[in-house]
């Protein structure tokens, strides 16, 4: 993921603060769109990362893991079905309002359930250079 997409990130020198505001979407190793909120490369954080992530309406990720990080989502709009665990053969289904936790190295595979609608969620990771650590997954 490139995650010099465009930004406007202002930082509050008297406690160090950063502000981010991603002005243009980057396509992540998952196929899908990031709006790169907090990042190394964005604030200098050193152990966390936070986007936004949009699933199109009937759309999915690749199917993928993050190597040795934790991902905590959000899920803002729309219901989602993650695919999980060897061979994707699980699956949760989340909504609006819904937190998922997925541990480090358990392939996933989220697929938004609407065709009409896109899906929004916030992910966070505790990597703050998350694409470094994601790695395509192949079903068996």
């Amino acid at each position: 993921m490139n995650e010099q997409a465009s930004s406007t990130v202002t930082t509050h020198q008297a406690g160090r603060l950063v502000v981010v505001r991603p002005e243009a979407e980057v396509m992540a190793r998952q196929r899908l769109p990031y709006f790169v909120g907090i990042s190394g490369a964005t604030t200098g954080a050193t152990g966390l990362s936070m986007n936004l992530v949009i699933i199109p309406p009937g759309g999915a990720a690749e199917p993928h893991l993050h190597r040795g990080y934790e991902t905590a989502i959000y899920v803002l709009a729309g219901r989602v079905k993650t695919l999980y665990g060897p061979g994707l053969q699980e699956s949760v289904i989340t909504e609006a309002g819904d937190f998922l936790f997925i541990p480090a190295d358990v392939p996933h595979q989220p697929v938004n359930l609407s065709d009409s609608e896109p899906a929004r969620a916030i992910v966070a990771r505790n990597d703050p250079n998350e694409q470094e650590s994601v790695e395509l997954y192949k079903r068996d």
